[in-house]
This record gives structure tokens, C-alpha cells and sequence, in this order.
């Protein structure tokens, strides 16, 4: 699993590289100002969520049968499908109803980020408790 997760963390940091210098060098000519807005944050939040899958996937290479780590890894890439891909077809196509999904990417990926508290709070209090019974 923390190969696939970290190989689509660095396709998705290669992708938004690309994406964002497309966005300011060539559509930013052909798009309104709200819809180059749009896809800003688009470009954004799916670096933002590529650094959260990126240390999910080094977290999976330390704990790998850890099910918090992999469900998170998995919300991270749903929800920024989801919310950063609802974002990029909204700015270049203006088809309004794309917003109406954008959200359930949002949730998705605040979901993975309370597991993620959860599960390191779990790891961590495990930890503790064995060092306390040593």
C-alpha cells in the first residue's frame, strides 16, 4: 500500500506543478477571473492534499499493517479526486453543478486527516503504555 500511496503523492505533485503552470501561462488569457479563481484553488488544495498523502505513504512504510493509515491514504486520494478534479472541470467547462460535489472531496479529506489524529494519538498512546510496563 505505501507504494501506491507514495507513487500517486509524486504523480499528483508532478501533476499540480504542471496543472498550475498551465493555469497562469496559458488560461489565464482564456478564463474569467472567477473560473481562473476556481482553478487556482483547485491547483492548491491538490498540493495541499499531495503533502498530506505524501507523509501518509512514509507513515505506511513504518507502520504497514496500520488500517487507520491506509483508510486516511484512501480518503486523501477519493476527496482530492473528487475535490480538486470537480474544481478543474467547473473553471474550464462552467457547468455549475460540478460545486455541488466539490464538498464531499472537502469531507473526505478532513475525514482522513481526523483518522490520521486518531490513529497517531492510538500509536502513540500504545507506545507510552509500553514504555511505562518496561
Amino acid at each position: 500500500m505505501a507504494k501506491i500511496v507514495m507513487l500517486v503523492a509524486a504523480l499528483s505533485g508532478a501533476a499540480s506543478q504542471l496543472l498550475g503552470a498551465f493555469g497562469s501561462h496559458i488560461l489565464d488569457e482564456g478564463l474569467s477571473d472567477y473560473h481562473l479563481g476556481v482553478y487556482e484553488i483547485a491547483v492548491r488544495y491538490q498540493f495541499y492534499n499531495t503533502f498530506l498523502l505524501l507523509a501518509l505513504g512514509i507513515l505506511l512504510l513504518i507502520y504497514p499493517s496500520e488500517k487507520g493509515f491506509k483508510l486516511s491514504a484512501v480518503l486523501v486520494m477519493a476527496g482530492m479526486f473528487i475535490f480538486s478534479g470537480s474544481l478543474y472541470l467547473l473553471a474550464l467547462t462552467d457547468i455549475r453543478w460540478l460545486g455541488a460535489i466539490t464538498p464531499i472531496g472537502g469531507v473526505a479529506v478532513v475525514a482522513a486527516w481526523l483518522l490520521l489524529a486518531y490513529t497517531t494519538s492510538q500509536l502513540i498512546t500504545e507506545k507510552v503504555q509500553v514504555q511505562r510496563e518496561k
